[in-house]
């Protein structure tokens, strides 16, 4: 599927900080068919069980795929989360690539509701999610000292996921 855009990363988020060495410094992509997607990995310092994710980590992504899904179309809104329902389906394996997807499935002036799904490589659903979040500008989370932190853009060429 095409790539329309790359999203922007942060410096210090669990997920997506490009200078937090214990976090995925994961990258994603605005889709044609109007989804979110990262290709990433969850290492050895993000275990739960020998060889699995830990739970707090899966989660971690599907809030975030779900929360960036949002900015397709109303890309000065950031998403406080409400509340997240997780469903674990099948252990989550460390050191191999992972396909995480998110959706917007309802939206009005004050709040959103998403879909998140964590998939292998092969096509097995790992995890899945449903959220609902509070739109707010992120002036009104945080101050223009730390814009700069959170808006950070670094070009790749991914053209397909």
């Amino acid at each position: 599927m095409k790539v329309l855009k790359k999203q922007t990363n942060s410096k210090m988020c669990i997920i997506c900080g490009i200078e937090n060495k214990l976090g995925l410094q994961a990258a994603f992509y605005e889709m044609e068919d109007k989804t979110v997607v990262s290709i990433f990995e969850y290492k050895e310092i993000h275990q739960s069980y020998p060889g699995r994710a830990h739970g707090g980590m899966i989660t971690c992504m599907l809030d975030e795929i779900i929360g960036r899904a949002i900015w397709i179309d109303e890309p000065d809104i950031w998403g406080v989360t409400i509340s997240l329902n997780i469903k674990f389906r099948k252990p989550t394996p460390l050191n191999q690539k992972l396909k995480a997807v998110g959706k917007i499935i309802k939206s009005n002036s004050r709040i959103f509701v998403g879909i998140g799904e964590l998939y292998d490589m092969e096509g097995n659903l790992l995890a899945s999610a449903e959220a609902t979040y509070m739109k707010l500008p992120a002036s009104n989370i945080t101050d223009e000292q730390y814009h700069e932190d959170i808006n950070i853009y670094i070009p790749d060429d991914v053209n397909e996921i």
